[in-house]
């Protein structure tokens, strides 16, 4: 179980400049706090999209059921992180004292059952409460069965969401990352030197990350894996040996980062794949850090080439979305991630939201936006519909929490957030982001319920025609 100790390190985290400002921590606990997700629910989320491993959710069946695939990553191959396992306790285990012993069987009939490459093991509030040890029932468990098991403990009342992707980063850490050593990368069919990168932070939502891998493959860019967006975990075991290292989402798994760097020696950024502009930044970054002419070169050149391709196709939607106005209603890097794909298609953002970006956010949004733009951080819907009609936005994007709210009050709506069904990121995203944003301001649906209703000025007593 973590300690008081272990907690407040995470909540600490020194490779994050909020700390600095905040004693208490960038990712403190209030009461309430937990209402956008507990511990558990975070460090689920963070590695449930490790496709090959059978993920074990120690506690009662709601803790599983209220959870589970609630990010729409997706894989390229197994689909094993599909499937809800859960102990499945009841009062009657807690009270004999048999959790430690459903959990034991539950590994061993994951392992007969679906050969995975290994089980993470996840502890939630009531077996941390009943003192069940989890750790030892995985090592027990590991010895017998010949495969890693990860014991991963966050239980929900630890705190927030975010502190459990900070848990599940460092069960990564201490019982995943460096034990393996990746095989040597093979001949590039150009004949180019190869070099090896990693991803922290990036969950492949709606195969976006798709989008950008080809990019990465022309380049010489092997990605020796991602953490964790359709990942293996073979690959998660040699982050360690990665030249470079991008982190997509900072207030996640910043913890990560800042350990490889210092552990490893592996220099990391912070940068996005939304926009034309930053998806160019970020190549540029990797081939900055790696430090090699000739990637560079090439680089500059691949830049050149999309970018020319990228403006061409999006430019007859810029016509049509020119000078529409966006209030954008969202957290950490897609706070200003989003704002810069919006402006490279010619958008106005009004505001964006920041209730779970870092100040390295905010500070990258008053770059992109100016001194002056309107950083919300209440998401209520009478505050989302009054700056709306304040600032006249034409479209909110946002969560899918935030879509009936938009509907009601007859806003057109663009989900942005993890459960949305389509790609946005790298070059070829761009034009997904611009069609879906064109099919949305266009659709006649708005002008029709705008309307008055047919009823209204009817004859008292006379139907309406």
């Amino acid at each position: 179980m973590q300690t008081t100790r272990q907690i407040a390190e995470l909540l600490n985290e020194p490779a994050c400049a909020h700390n600095a400002k905040e004693k208490s921590g960038c990712a403190k606990t209030r009461p309430g706090a937990t209402a956008g997700g507990c511990a558990f629910d975070g460090a689920q989320i963070a590695l449930l999209p490790i496709a090959d491993v059978a993920h074990i959710v120690h506690g009662p069946i709601a803790c599983a059921g209220s959870s589970w695939d609630n990010r729409g990553t997706r894989s390229s191959g197994p689909t094993l992180y599909r499937i809800g396992m859960t102990t499945d306790l009841t009062e009657q285990d807690v009270i004999m004292g048999r959790g430690e012993k459903r959990l034991f069987h539950a590994i061993k009939q994951a392992v007969e059952e679906y050969a995975p490459a290994a089980v993470f093991v996840y502890n939630t509030c009531v077996p941390a409460l009943a003192g069940d040890d989890v750790e030892a029932v995985c090592k027990a468990a590991a010895e017998r069965v010949g495969v890693p098991v990860v014991p991963v403990d966050a239980a929900g009342f630890y705190g927030t969401k975010n502190l459990g992707n900070r848990l599940a980063g460092e069960a990564m850490f201490k019982h995943v990352i460096g034990t393996r050593e990746p095989e040597p990368a093979p001949p590039h069919p150009a004949g180019i030197r190869t070099h090896d990168v990693c991803l922290v932070g990036e969950y492949n939502i709606a195969g976006e990350f798709w989008h950008v891998a080809p990019l990465f493959d022309e380049l010489g860019l092997r990605i020796l894996g991602n953490l964790s967006g359709d990942a293996r975990f073979r690959e998660v075991q040699t982050l360690h040996r990665a030249e470079a290292n991008m982190v997509v989402c900072a207030k996640a798994l910043l913890n990560v980062a800042r350990k490889l760097q210092a552990n490893f020696g592996v220099p990391y950024f912070e940068g996005s794949f939304y926009g034309v502009t930053d998806t160019s930044n970020a190549l540029r970054e990797f081939a900055r850090l790696i430090g090699d002419p000739d990637l560079t070169a090439r680089t500059e050149a691949l830049i050149a080439r999309e970018e020319a391709r990228a403006h061409a196709l999006l430019e007859p939607w810029r016509q049509r979305l020119k000078g529409k106005r966006v209030l954008l209603y969202t957290g950490g890097v897609k706070s200003w991630s989003i704002v810069s794909a919006l402006q490279d298609l010619g958008l106005e953002v009004v505001a964006t939201g920041t209730g779970k970006s870092t100040e390295e956010d905010k500070a990258r949004i008053r770059e992109l936006m100016g001194e002056k733009t309107k950083m919300i951080t209440d998401g209520s819907p009478k505050a989302l519909i009054g700056i709306v009609r304040e600032y006249q936005a034409d479209i909110l994007i946002a969560g899918g929490r935030n879509m009936y709210t938009a509907l009601k009050a007859r806003i057109p709506f663009l989900d942005i957030n993890q459960e949305r069904e389509f790609a946005y990121a790298g070059y070829q995203g761009m034009a997904e982001l611009a069609r879906q944003l064109a099919l949305t301001l266009d659709s006649p649906v708005w002008a029709a319920v705008r309307r008055p209703a047919p009823w209204h000025g009817a004859v008292p007593g006379q139907a309406a025609g």
